[in-house]
């Protein structure tokens, strides 16, 4: 298996950027076309378990759409083969003192990019 070819990290790295710009500027439909459209997809947050595409749409549309901004920082993404990626970084917020760790797995299906599974969770 060839780890971050580049061409392929390449990709991971724009849509991983384009997932970050609708994160913050409240595209929901952006997000929501970027995560799998499956209810295999799972979604754990710093408050909330969130198992399936429904359950992880509903959330993106209850959610505050104010106060989104955030500095990302340690970002690491690793490319596996051509199709399976993960993408891990830290945030914080300027409302905060709390440091976020998101991460992501994205595979590569029919549709293009996709978020399989991700994580978020704050610590001090």
């Amino acid at each position: 298996m060839h780890i971050n070819i580049p061409e392929v990290l390449a990709e991971v790295t724009a849509v991983f950027e384009r997932y970050e710009d609708a994160l913050v500027t409240n595209k929901v439909d952006v997000l929501d076309e970027l995560f799998w459209s499956s209810e295999m997809t799972v979604r754990y947050g710093a408050a909330e378990n969130l198992v399936g595409i429904e359950a992880i749409r509903a959330f993106r549309l209850a959610r505050p759409s104010v106060g989104l901004s955030r500095q990302l920082s340690r970002t690491v993404i690793t490319t596996y083969g051509h199709d399976f990626a993960t993408a891990m970084t830290e945030f914080h917020r300027d409302s905060s003192q709390k440091i976020g760790r998101q991460s992501q797995t994205w595979a590569r299906l029919s549709e293009g990019w996709r978020v399989v599974a991700a994580h978020v969770s704050l610590i001090d």
